[in-house]
C-alpha cells in the first residue's frame, strides 16, 4: 500500500485555515506598507541629541510606537504566511525582507534608550509625573533607567543592533533545516501500512498502544538528527557563543543573568526551580514505576512515556468538539471571557492542520489591535485539545491586553504569557475530571494531567539545567561538541527519569531538536509558571474575586514586571513555594491514580 502523505496547503478546508486577510487583503498591499516603512525610516533619528525637554521625549516616543506598530504587522504577516508553508518563496523573501528592516529600524532607534540615560534620573521621573502623555510610558523609561549599567554608548549600541540580522542566523538556520528541508522515513503503523513520519506525527506514534510502532518511530527520529549531529552541535554552539557575546558586551557576568535580567527577574529564581525539581524527583520516580507496572512491562524504555495507561480508551477529538470542551471547561472565567473566546474560536484566528512545509508546533502570535492567530498541527487527540486550550491561554491574554493597553505596554513578557496559557488547561482539566463518571476514563485524564506535570515542570525544568551546563561550559571556555552535548543530555535524562526508565542511547539527540534551545534560558518559564497557574486556577474555582484579579492581571498585559503583576493575583515566585505546592499536587495525582489502578485491577 502507498504510504500516507502530509496535504498540500491547497487540499486544506478555508474554514480550518487562519484568515490573514485581516493583515493585509493581499501580498501588493503588504508590499505598499512595506515601501511606506522604509520611507518613514529616515526620519527617526530626527530626535538624536534632542532629548532635553519633556515634549521632544513624549514626540520621539510616539514616532517610535508608530514605526513598530506598522513593522509588526508588516512581520506578522510575513511570518505567518512563511509558516503556513516555510517551501513558498516569496513569503521567504518577504521574511528575509522584514528581517533585514528590523536590524535597520532597530539601528536607527538604538539612539533612544542612551539619550534617555543621559539625562538625570530625577529629571526624568518628574518629566513623568508633569506630562500627561509620558505617564503612560512610565514603566518603559523605569525599565531603562533599571537596565543602565548595561546600556551602551550610542555608536555601540548602533553596533549591536547592526548585528542583530547576523546574530539571528543560526536560529534561522535551524529553523528553515527543521521545518523545511530535514525529511524522516516512512514506518510501518499499527495496520503494516508505511506512513511518512513527520514532526507532527511522531507524538501520535508514540502514543500508538503498538510498542513496535513507538520503537520505530523514535529511532527513525533520533536516528534522522544523529546523521546531521556535528553540523546540529556547530549550529547550537554558535547560538550560545552569540547570547555570550551579546551578555558580555552588555557587562553581564553571565548569558543566564542577560536573559533573565529582561524580565527583572533574579537567577536565584533560576536556581530555585532545579533545585526544587531535583528535591521532587522522588514523587516522579513513582509515577513511572507507576507507569511500568500498568504497561505490564519488564523494562520501560523512553519510547514508553508517552503512551497513555489506560489501553482500551481511545480518545478521538475533532476540532468541533475541542472548541466546546474547551468553551465549557473555562465557563468559570465568567460570561465576557467566554463571549470573546468563542468569537476567536469561529473568526480565523486559528490554522488548525499540518500541510506540506508548515512550520511544527504551535504557538499564538498576536498583531495589535488586529486580533491574535494561533497556529496547530491538529491531529485529534486529546492532547491536541489541551494545545488548543493553551494557545487561545495566549491569544486571549493578547487580546485583552491590546485592548486595554497602549502599544507600549500591550507587549507582556513570556514570562507571564505561560501563566495564562496553563490556567485555561488547568481549567479545562478540573472540569474534566469532576464530569467523569467512568473510572477509566478518569483514570485516564489523571494520567493526561500527570503528563502535563511531567511535560512542563520535569521535562522542561532538565532542559533549562542542560541548557545551564551548555552555556556555564562554553562560557568557561569548553568546547561542546556532538559528544560531549550527547553526553551532557544523556546523563540529565537519567537523573531526572530515573532508575525505572531505561535511558535509551538514541534520547541523547533529543537536545537537537529542541528549538527554544536557540531563545536561551525561555523554557524555565513553562515550569515557573505552570506551577504559578496552579494555584491562580485553584483560586479561580474557590475564592470569591480571583477571577476579577485575574481578569485583571491579563488587562494589565506589560504594564508592570512580571513578578509583580502576579504578586497581584496572589502568587510569590520569588520564593519556591509555588513549585513546591505543584510538586505536592503532583505527588497526590499520583497517590490517586495508583489507588483507583487498583481499584479497577482488582474488579476485572
Amino acid at each position: 500500500m502507498a504510504a500516507k502523505t502530509i496535504p498540500q496547503r491547497s487540499e486544506i478546508a478555508d474554514q480550518y485555515k487562519w484568515k490573514l486577510t485581516d493583515l493585509y487583503p493581499s501580498d501588493q498591499v503588504w508590499e505598499q506598507d512595506f515601501e511606506e516603512l522604509k520611507q518613514m525610516m529616515p526620519s527617526l533619528k530626527d530626535y538624536q541629541g534632542r532629548l532635553t525637554t519633556a515634549e521632544n521625549l513624549l514626540a520621539c516616543l510616539k514616532l517610535q510606537d508608530q514605526v513598530r506598530i506598522k513593522f509588526d504587522r508588516l512581520a506578522g504577516y510575513a511570518m505567518m504566511s512563511k509558516d503556513q508553508d516555510n517551501t513558498n518563496p516569496v513569503y521567504q523573501g518577504f521574511w528575509d525582507r522584514i528581517v533585514g528592516i528590523g536590524a535597520e529600524l532597530g539601528s536607527n532607534l538604538a539612539y533612544i534608550e542612551p539619550d534617555i540615560l543621559a539625562l538625570p534620573a530625577a529629571t526624568v521621573r518628574e518629566w513623568v509625573e508633569q506630562t500627561p502623555g509620558l505617564k503612560t510610558y512610565g514603566h518603559y523609561l523605569d525599565n531603562i533607567l533599571r537596565m543602565k549599567p548595561h546600556t551602551l554608548p550610542t555608536e555601540q549600541e548602533e553596533l549591536l543592533a547592526r548585528a542583530s540580522e547576523m546574530a539571528q542566523a543560526t536560529s534561522q538556520i535551524f529553523r528553515m533545516f527543521n521545518n523545511a528541508d530535514l525529511r524522516f522515513p516512512t514506518i510501518k503503523d499499527e495496520n503494516g501500512n508505511e506512513v511518512e513520519l513527520t514532526h507532527g506525527r511522531y507524538l501520535r506514534f508514540m502514543e500508538s498502544r503498538d510498542r513496535d510502532v513507538r520503537k520505530s518511530a523514535f529511532k527513525a527520529l533520533y536516528s534522522t538528527y544523529e546523521q546531521w549531529k556535528n553540523t546540529l552541535a556547530a549550529t547550537y554552539a554558535s547560538a550560545v557563543k552569540r547570547a555570550l557575546f551579546f551578555a558580555r558586551a552588555r557587562k553581564y557576568e553571565s548569558s543566564l543573568e542577560a536573559a533573565l535580567d529582561l524580565d527583572n527577574v533574579q537567577p536565584d529564581v533560576y536556581h530555585s526551580l532545579i533545585k526544587a525539581v531535583h528535591e521532587g524527583l522522588p514523587a516522579f520516580y513513582r509515577y513511572m514505576e507507576l507507569r511500568k507496572k500498568m504497561l505490564g512491562l519488564d523494562e520501560l524504555h523512553m519510547y514508553d512515556i508517552n503512551v497513555p495507561l489506560v489501553q482500551d480508551l481511545d480518545i478521538k477529538i475533532r476540532p468541533e468538539q475541542a472548541v466546546e470542551m474547551v468553551k465549557t471547561g473555562l465557563a468559570p472565567l465568567g460570561g465576557e471571557y467566554v463571549t470573546d473566546l468563542s468569537k476567536g474560536l469561529s473568526a480565523g484566528w486559528i490554522d488548525w492542520f499540518e500541510n506540506k512545509g508548515k512550520t511544527s508546533g504551535a504557538y499564538s502570535a498576536s498583531v495589535y489591535r488586529v486580533h491574535p492567530y494561533v497556529l496547530l498541527n491538529y491531529e485529534n487527540t486529546v492532547d491536541d485539545m489541551f494545545t488548543l486550550a493553551h494557545e487561545m491561554g495566549h491569544a486571549m491574554h493578547s487580546y485583552y491586553s491590546d485592548l486595554n493597553q497602549e502599544f507600549i505596554n500591550a507587549d507582556y513578557a513570556i514570562f507571564v504569557a505561560e501563566v495564562a496559557s496553563t490556567v485555561n488547561e488547568c481549567l479545562v482539566m478540573n472540569d474534566l475530571l469532576a464530569k467523569a463518571d467512568d473510572p477509566k476514563q478518569k483514570l485516564y485524564l489523571l494520567n493526561h494531567y500527570l503528563e502535563q506535570f511531567r511535560g512542563t515542570v520535569f521535562r522542561q525544568t532538565m532542559f533549562a539545567e542542560f541548557e545551564m551546563i551548555v552555556h556555564d561550559r562554553i562560557g568557561s571556555g569548553v568546547p561542546m561538541t556532538a559528544e560531549s552535548l550527547c553526553q551532557a543530555y544523556h546523563e540529565l535524562n537519567q537523573i531526572y527519569y530515573g532508575p525505572e526508565v531505561i535511558s535509551d542511547p538514541h534520547i541523547a539527540m533529543e537536545w537537537a531538536r529542541i528549538p527554544h534551545f536557540y531563545r536561551p534560558f525561555y523554557v524555565y518559564k513553562y515550569a515557573t509558571g505552570f506551577s504559578a497557574a496552579v494555584t491562580i486556577a485553584q483560586k479561580i474555582l474557590n475564592e470569591n474575586g480571583a477571577v476579577t484579579r485575574y481578569l485583571e492581571f491579563l488587562r494589565n498585559g506589560g504594564s508592570d514586571y512580571p513578578l509583580n503583576l502576579l504578586k497581584k493575583t496572589g502568587v510569590d515566585l520569588t520564593t519556591p513555594e509555588p513549585i513546591m505546592k505543584a510538586i505536592d499536587v503532583f505527588g497526590s495525582l499520583v497517590d490517586q491514580m495508583e489507588r483507583l489502578a487498583s481499584e479497577l485491577k482488582a474488579l476485572m
